[in-house]
């Protein structure tokens, strides 16, 4: 089990933000900080603590100039720490290569993998195309339906699809990534405890490693995923640490992944 670090980007700004409250239609959403510094701040942090596998998300929609601020900062955490980090938010074939060309170690992709809601083969064969398995990350981020299952969500998590995570999923999807990258949607960014059906879907999983990240607000949050993931699942914390505004120490959360 890793920490793994992120710097969520909204607006141009390092920010933490309650994610399911993003909106496209006002591109607005609820915050939880919004830091004073820079991403290439954090990039040197996350470097002299040796935090590798780090996530830079631009979390504003592609094509506003919202989302061309971001996409700065996010090139200037890239260029900070070469190789360290996967860089999320708008990717496609077209996108990802620059991303890649600037200094960011993987792409994150999400949304591109669907056509009309529903997950695409044709459209991952075209990712790995273009940049290869090697620097992709899959974001599957998901929440828990009516139907007792989780569905990967979309379009900065506003968009609920027929696409259902399973441990057999993540087996087949393997061959086809470096990494996946999980939200718990439902619980992400209310430092207000795990979703542990979720992490325990992922810690049943034996291929390419698997990150979490949502609600985690104390130690004993990490050591459930710990035990709920066997050992098996990293971890990212946003909101609830120091460094964003909350009252977790960022020393403790790296020293308690090893």
């Amino acid at each position: 089990m890793e920490f793994r670090p992120c710097i969520d980007i909204h607006d141009g700004k390092v920010k933490q933000i309650v994610g399911s409250t993003l909106s496209d239609a006002t591109g607005t959403a609820a915050e939880n900080f919004v830091s004073e510094k820079g991403p290439e701040y954090y990039a040197d942090l996350f470097r002299e603590n040796g935090l590798t596998g780090g996530h830079v998300i631009i979390l504003n929609k592609a094509g506003t100039a919202e989302y061309d601020a971001s996409k700065r900062a996010a090139l200037g955490a890239a260029c900070a720490w070469p190789r360290a980090f996967a860089v999320g938010g708008g990717m496609n074939p077209e996108t990802a290569p620059e991303f890649l060309s600037a200094g960011a170690g993987y792409v994150i992709v999400t949304s591109y993998l669907f056509e009309d809601g529903a997950f695409s083969e044709g459209r991952l064969a075209k990712m790995l195309a273009a940049v290869g398995p090697d620097h992709l990350v899959l974001d599957l981020s998901a929440r828990k339906e009516a139907d007792g299952k989780y569905h990967v969500v979309i379009d900065r998590w506003q968009r609920v699809t027929d696409f259902i995570l399973t441990p057999e999923v993540l087996e087949e999807l393997s061959s086809s990534c470096a990494e996946f990258l999980i939200h718990g949607t439902a619980v992400e960014g209310k430092k207000a405890g795990i979703d542990e059906g979720l992490v325990e879907l992922l810690g049943k999983c034996d291929g390419k490693p698997v990150t979490y990240a949502g609600g985690i607000g104390s130690l004993a949050d990490i050591e459930k995923i710990r035990t709920l993931g066997r050992g098996r699942v990293n971890f990212t914390v946003g909101s609830a640490l120091d460094i964003y505004g909350g009252s977790l120490p960022f020393a403790a959360v790296a020293a308690a992944a090893k």
